[in-house]
């Protein structure tokens, strides 16, 4: 007789933007995963796999009508917190979409939460299920520190892509949005505490608030000497020029992703997507010269963007059904947070941030 198979979790979904109905089609495709209620505050058509399942408008509705196994949540970050909260209370196991929350007190909070509910937390880093990034950061461990982090994601958009940007900044600006999975990367390489951060900012459109800037730029210094950088900007007057970087220095040498020359900054896919991975030893010969050739991996068959978001689901189950400790995950989602928040306050204030 064959083993029976433990029942599929029942999961509502909140947030049906691209990354919502990425998570959601995870959902649908594995077996894991039944989907209990689909939920957008306003009205969206849903194609192909999706078709199928209504949309409803109320998330605290469908959490108590439904009582799921599962709440993932991919709003806005302003409501985040709340929802993640929310949710934990009522006894479901949560994934959130990265940041957690709009301010470290809320990311604590849930953390909290999770913690006393003696529920999973799973936060939206999709770097993490990235066979390319795992190898990046085992490559730069390798090395060893103290580390030079250089990277950036800057995005050059128009039409609904900047419209998307627009409703991200009305909440988070874009070195906050993107830069906890770049912070979150250098502290994987290091496992140092970062210590103080800086950051400069501007407005370039008067298409956004007045109080928010779609171009930034952070500077964090580690416990062990490293030192990052990463710049992230927005909307339809962003440079095409570099809009890619991302390169880790250390005494011993260097890795780095080398993008293809034809990637767009705002296909979806080439954020994730790392081409060839560059390695460069240090190490000198006796006439001074480099002891060996640069290493180039070429990264073949990588994961899109949809296989990823399905990684991270099954990465979901795998800690629910498995009870893995989510400990370091949960406090590793808090500390990439507070780099970023302290540098959106440093940018604000013109002043550094000791953590």
């Amino acid at each position: 007789m064959s083993e029976q198979q433990p029942k599929p979790l029942r999961v509502v979904v909140a947030g049906l933007g691209n990354m919502g109905r990425s998570h959601a089609l995870a959902y649908h495709r594995n077996p894991g995963f039944e989907i209990a209620a689909l939920v957008n505050r306003s009205s969206v058509e849903l194609e192909g796999e999706l078709a199928e399942y209504a949309v409803e408008r109320a998330f605290e509705e469908a959490l108590k009508r439904e009582k799921p196994d599962v709440a993932s949540i991919n709003t806005y970050s302003d409501s985040h917190a709340d929802y993640a909260v929310m949710a934990l209370e009522a006894g479901c196991h949560v994934f959130v979409e990265k940041p957690l929350a709009t301010t470290v007190n809320d990311a604590e909070r849930v953390v909290a939460a999770a913690k006393a509910n003696g529920r999973k937390l799973v936060v939206g880093y999709i770097l993490r299920h990235h066979p390319s990034w795992q190898r990046l950061i085992a490559e730069a461990r390798a090395l060893g520190g103290p580390y030079a982090f250089r990277m950036n994601l800057n995005q050059q958009s128009s039409g609904a892509t900047w419209q998307t940007h627009r409703q991200l900044m009305e909440a988070t600006s874009p070195i906050v949005d993107c830069g906890v999975h770049y912070v979150d990367v250098m502290c994987q390489i290091t496992d140092a505490k970062p210590v103080e951060v800086r950051g400069m900012g501007l407005r370039l459109s008067d298409e956004i608030g007045p109080d928010m800037y779609n171009y930034g730029h952070l500077q964090v210094l580690f416990e062990d000497g490293s030192v990052g950088w990463y710049e992230a900007g927005w909307g339809p007057m962003i440079s095409e020029t570099a809009f890619f970087v991302k390169d880790i220095m250390s005494p011993k040498g260097s890795v780095s992703i080398v993008m293809d020359e034809s990637a767009k900054s705002d296909d979806i896919d080439t954020h994730t997507r790392t081409a060839t991975i560059r390695i460069h030893h240090a190490e000198r010969n006796a006439e001074g010269r480099f002891s060996r050739p640069d290493e180039v991996l070429e990264m073949e068959g990588e994961p899109g963007h949809q296989e990823l978001c399905e990684r991270e689901q099954d990465f979901l189950l795998k800690a629910v059904r498995e009870d893995l400790d989510l400990s370091r995950h949960m406090e590793d989602a808090v500390q990439s947070l507070k780099v970023c928040l302290a540098a959106d306050e440093s940018v604000r204030t013109g002043r550094a941030v000791k953590l």
